[in-house]
């Protein structure tokens, strides 16, 4: 089955609200800490859009990384404790990073960050007195730039080496508790993302200045979303690639509040691991 407009047409889906970048004229920044009073921790303005999030499973066995940016599959994790570092580094960096060769055919794996995100009502992101929470606008975390400086950054004297092949950064994202149904990922449809929807912005932490791409809005994006996700299933979202001659280079996505979240749902808590992933030159 081809993933044409007809089939996608088809599809439940729901209607969400996203949070997009309003034209400006700067280049946007935004703090990755809490900033002094009186200080902006953006420089972006959101642009609210309500859009079609279609329900990724009935097509699950037909999105892939090349394809969409994105996909959806089974894995069963023996991890108790998410919350654990210990038991992450020991016990889920190894599972995932021989998870992630099988399924991209990679010849190696970094692992270089992890975040767990646990939402709390009213909290701001990035705070010093709560854990991280979803992200609520459109993004996409490493760029054209920041993609590659990211494995000269990590990679030591085996980074232009390594540069020399295929390099993508991939996220391994999976509920910590589920069904989940509050607070689900919206990701987007690579294919429908146009070069001039991406737009390039400072994230400035305290000791470094990192790049993202903020998105602008675009009718013909197409998002998708995966309801009641479980524990034993991750949606691979591949934030950046190397490689230029194909449509799956780099995906937005975000948070978003679903309306057919009933009131009782416990609040979203995930994980989400960020992966070099190299291929052979």
């Amino acid at each position: 089955m081809s993933l044409s407009r007809d089939v996608i047409d088809r599809l439940p889906h729901v209607e969400g609200v996203l949070n997009y970048l309003a034209p400006m004229a700067e280049r946007p920044m935004n703090l990755a800490f809490d900033p002094s009073p009186g200080v902006a921790r953006s420089t972006g303005v959101p642009e609210p859009h309500r859009v079609t999030i279609y329900d990724a499973r009935p097509v699950a066995a037909h999105l892939s990384l090349d394809g969409e940016g994105l996909a959806l599959v089974e894995h069963r994790s023996v991890v108790n404790d998410f919350y654990d570092e210990d038991e992450l580094r020991r016990v889920y960096y190894p599972e995932a990073e021989r998870f992630l060769i099988e399924t991209t055919g990679a010849s190696r794996i970094f692992i270089f960050d992890h975040l767990q995100r646990r939402r709390v009502p009213g909290q701001q992101d990035r705070s010093r007195s709560g854990p991280r929470q979803p992200a609520t606008r459109v993004h996409v975390d490493h760029t054209a730039r920041s993609g590659p400086q990211r494995v000269r950054d990590l990679m030591g004297d085996e980074a232009e080496e390594l540069l020399k092949g295929r390099v993508q950064v991939i996220n391994m994202w999976r509920p910590i508790r589920g069904p989940l149904r509050d607070a689900p990922l919206a990701v987007c449809d690579s294919r429908t993302v146009a070069s001039d929807d991406l737009v390039p912005s400072d994230l400035v932490y305290r000791e470094r200045v990192g790049e993202t791409y903020s998105v602008r809005y675009n009718p013909a994006h197409r998002w998708f979303y995966t309801p009641e996700m479980r524990r034993d299933e991750v949606l691979l979202l591949k934030i950046a690639d190397t490689k230029t001659d194909i449509s799956a280079r780099f995906m937005p996505h975000t948070s978003f509040t679903d309306p057919t979240t009933p009131p009782d749902a416990f609040p979203r808590e995930s994980i989400e691991l960020r992966t070099l992933v190299f291929h052979p030159a």
